[in-house]
């Protein structure tokens, strides 16, 4: 065991964090879990996870389920596509494994949605194999402390830090290792502010001896993202209104919601408003008062809707007609939700 291993695992015994999917050594528990922390903060997961796990406790009881009840117990968490692909997974498993979460790399990749980090995780967590991993985390520790620059060759420098990962791992202690370089990154070595003094690893880091050691990793200046403004109708049949569902695939895939259009002026929204749903789905409607405008920011985009009641006057609209109480039922993006919310607390008021 190197130096900075073992420094590591004894700072890690004293500063582990005592997460829910770290009391048990199930690889479906581990898996769901990993998948719910990608791109999510831990605070955010922990209800999530638990509220999963107890609606679907195994990976045969994941296979069964219906697409909208998954996506209805992940609303909220965002990337839906990780949810979308842990349901096919589950159903690989089930036809291809017998239900046994794989234990090798090879039958882990073939999985959707489990990449190499992902699958690392698992073998060392679950089957305490000495499988590396490189998440967030994992790769800002790394980069900073041998002092890894991103290169014109973004491939190269990943291999590179994989390499240092795999070289690290104390033989039989992968688990707790990887464990702790996990906690490491998100306790002491953050983004931005880390706690050099703090770390068990300061006398080994290359990083804090430059003097700069957030210039690891190199970050790459994001672009800026477009901002997208649309007109959204809540369509009244009495006390129904008008859903779509979003296509499997995709962005948001498979939610409902409410209709909406891009619009490219911002100008007479209500006469605009008409015109798309006449256009889109046959119907006619009056448009009454605004609900109000909602934003939400997704990974590569903005998005303002302007939300109106409207009333049909003729036709009956390509979607679904859904009770207001019972909106509720339908898995729906974080924006939709609170328009569904608003109009819920207002037939109730």
């Amino acid at each position: 065991m190197t130096l900075l291993s073992r420094k590591l695992l004894d700072w890690y015994a004293v500063h582990r964090r005592d997460l829910p999917w770290r009391r048990t050594r199930d690889p479906y528990a581990i898996w769901v879990a990993e998948i719910m922390l990608q791109q999510t903060r831990v605070e955010t997961v922990i209800p999530y996870y638990r509220r999963w796990m107890r609606r679907f406790p195994d990976v045969r009881t994941l296979a069964r389920a219906g697409e909208q009840a998954i996506l209805g117990c992940w609303e909220g968490l965002g990337y839906y596509s990780r949810a979308r692909n842990l349901y096919r997974a589950s159903q690989i498993v089930v036809d291809q494994f017998a239900g046994k979460i794989p234990d090798n790399l090879k039958d882990l990749l073939s999985l959707p949605g489990i990449g190499r980090s992902t699958a690392g995780a698992i073998l060392s967590l679950a089957y305490n194999k000495d499988a590396p991993i490189l998440d967030g985390n994992a790769k800002r520790v790394l980069s900073r402390l041998f002092t890894v620059s991103t290169s014109s060759e973004k491939r190269n420098t990943e291999n590179t830090l994989w390499q240092i990962s795999e070289s690290l791992i104390p033989k039989g202690f992968s688990n707790p290792f990887n464990q702790a370089l996990m906690d490491l990154g998100s306790i002491i070595c953050t983004p931005r502010d880390p706690l050099c003094p703090e770390c068990p690893l300061r006398s080994l880091c290359k990083g804090r001896r430059s003097g700069e050691p957030e210039r690891f990793p190199l970050r790459i200046p994001k672009k800026k993202i477009p901002h997208v403004e649309a007109v959204c109708a809540v369509i009244w049949e009495k006390r129904r209104v008008l859903l779509n569902q979003r296509p499997p695939s995709g962005l948001l895939g498979g939610l409902w919601e409410f209709p909406n259009w891009k619009m490219e002026e911002k100008k007479r929204l209500r006469l605009r408003l008409r015109g798309y749903i006449e256009k889109k789905t046959g119907m006619n409607v009056e448009v009454k008062e605004s609900i109000g405008t909602f934003r939400q920011t997704y990974s590569h985009f903005k998005l303002t809707l302007h939300v109106y009641h409207c009333h049909t006057i003729n036709g009956k609209g390509k979607g679904r007609w859904v009770s207001v109480k019972n909106l509720s039922l339908l898995p729906m993006s974080r924006i939709h939700r609170r328009i569904a919310n608003r109009i819920d607390g207002e037939t109730r008021g």
